[in-house]
């Protein structure tokens, strides 16, 4: 095994249903031998709080070194990690198969789901993760919900903040009454003249496009149109993202076999399956079938999913676009977000905003802060701002006409960031778009 690990990093199963996983002293044991690695490298210092966190633990011991640290303290290591797997896929030298064979991210979440089989979950965390139920009962009361969550509201958000953990100042995604579902239940024209006549797609909506941004969704769905492609969309539930970050790895293996099950009959039929949220292509590509490995629907499922940006590359390079594509004036900013660049796939928003004539993007390839959920609670909203301040800096000096990302919830993060920079420009972006909205735009479709 060469120093440093040259090759390609292996991700291994999660052995979730292995009683191994669940005992804590094995736990313990992996945490000290992980975190003494991690000690002393330090490479990744800058990524998240987990590791300042850590160091700043072993510093400040008696020993100065790992020993020296309260198990009790480890917790707060665990909890600060956003599982954006950056430092997997981008820092860390002793990623399988090094023989040190290290994944923080997976053993973070290890420690999590250990926490809260013992434990369980937090209120604000469990009613937060339900993101079913919740974009259920807000739609109808959508005007409502928007009003209560509303950050100029003096009144809702303490008691928020009170009762579910979430920071009051911390911008929350808005409710539509008309679902991205319903709506595409209306009739679309597909251009039957483009090159890529003949291809269908299954747009999985994810809950955050269903119900708090259906105009993504539309969006793909006329650029998709245009390129004549086919698509249908389908919503059978959440990916599990949300249950996932706190460490529910049995809810998360149900929904993959529910939702596997679910487009299974699609794929036969010729359908590929479109995920229009990173984080959600990332769970069905990669996290469901490390956590239900034998599973061949779920592998079935990974193998034919795409993310939206990657799809309209893959269709441009292997076919050809419908021509119509017009300038977008004063650029993009473009954020990558974590969970693109965890899909391996490259930066394929870039790539796709470059096909549109004579564009100016700058691309934004440091991390928002925001990991989810994680982001809004009181105890890490300021952490997340800080965390995420030099990809606001760069958003704002970068004075493009369009600020673009392609998770919603980090884009709007980096708004609230910018918002609050000493020195930001007269011209700073108010606020952030997905880029295959931009894309339709410059199509004259939205």
């Amino acid at each position: 095994m060469r120093e440093g690990s040259l090759e390609a990093p292996t991700r291994h199963p999660i052995e979730w249903q292995n009683p191994d996983f669940w005992d804590e002293t094995k736990l313990e044991a992996e945490l000290r031998r992980v975190f003494d690695i991690c000690h002393g490298c330090r490479r990744c210092f800058n990524l998240c709080d987990s590791f300042p966190k850590l160091f700043d633990l072993v510093d400040a011991s008696p020993t100065m070194e790992l020993d020296g640290v309260k198990s009790e303290d480890f917790k707060q290591v665990v909890d600060a990690c956003t599982l954006c797997d950056m430092c997997f896929l981008t820092k860390c030298p002793y990623v399988p198969p090094h023989e040190w064979n290290l994944d923080f991210p997976h053993l973070m979440l290890r420690a999590r789901a250990i926490e809260a089989r013992k434990n369980g979950l937090p209120f604000g965390e469990r009613q937060l993760t339900r993101t079913d139920r919740n974009g259920k009962l807000a739609a109808p009361v959508a005007g409502l919900a928007n009003w209560a969550s509303s950050t100029a509201n003096k009144v809702t958000r303490p008691i928020m903040e009170g009762v579910l953990g979430v920071d009051r100042q911390a911008a929350l995604p808005k409710f539509h009454g008309k679902t991205f579902a319903a709506r595409a239940k209306g009739p679309v024209e597909i251009n039957r003249a483009a090159p890529a006549f003949g291809r269908k797609a299954a747009l999985y909506a994810t809950c955050f496009v269903n119900y708090n941004d259906p105009p993504v969704g539309m969006a793909a769905r006329a650029v998709l149109a245009k390129n004549g492609v086919e698509t249908r969309v389908e919503y059978p539930r959440c990916c599990g993202m949300p249950q996932l970050e706190q460490g529910e790895i049995a809810k998360v293996a149900e929904a993959a076999k529910a939702t596997a099950r679910h487009f299974s009959p699609l794929i036969d039929q010729g359908y590929d399956v479109v995920a229009l949220v990173p984080s959600c292509a990332l769970m069905l590509k990669f996290e469901w079938p490390l956590i239900v490995p034998d599973d061949p629907l779920v592998k079935k499922l990974a193998e034919a999913t795409f993310d939206i940006t990657e799809y309209v590359v893959e269709l441009a390079k292997k076919h050809g676009l419908a021509p119509g594509l017009n300038k977008l004036d004063g650029g993009v900013a473009l954020h990558f977000a974590c969970h693109a660049r965890a899909q391996n796939m490259g930066p394929k928003a870039a790539d796709m905003l470059r096909l549109i004539p004579e564009i100016d993007v700058a691309v934004i390839e440091r991390c928002s802060g925001h990991g989810g959920s994680w982001g809004i609670m009181k105890k890490n909203f300021e952490t997340a701002l800080k965390v995420g301040k030099p990809a606001a800096r760069q958003a704002a000096r970068e004075a493009k006409t369009y600020l673009a990302s392609e998770c919603p919830l980090a884009g709007a993060h980096l708004v609230q960031g910018i918002e609050r920079l000493d020195d930001k420009p007269a011209n700073a972006p108010t606020e952030s778009r997905h880029p295959i909205e931009l894309f339709a735009r410059a199509y004259g479709l939205a």
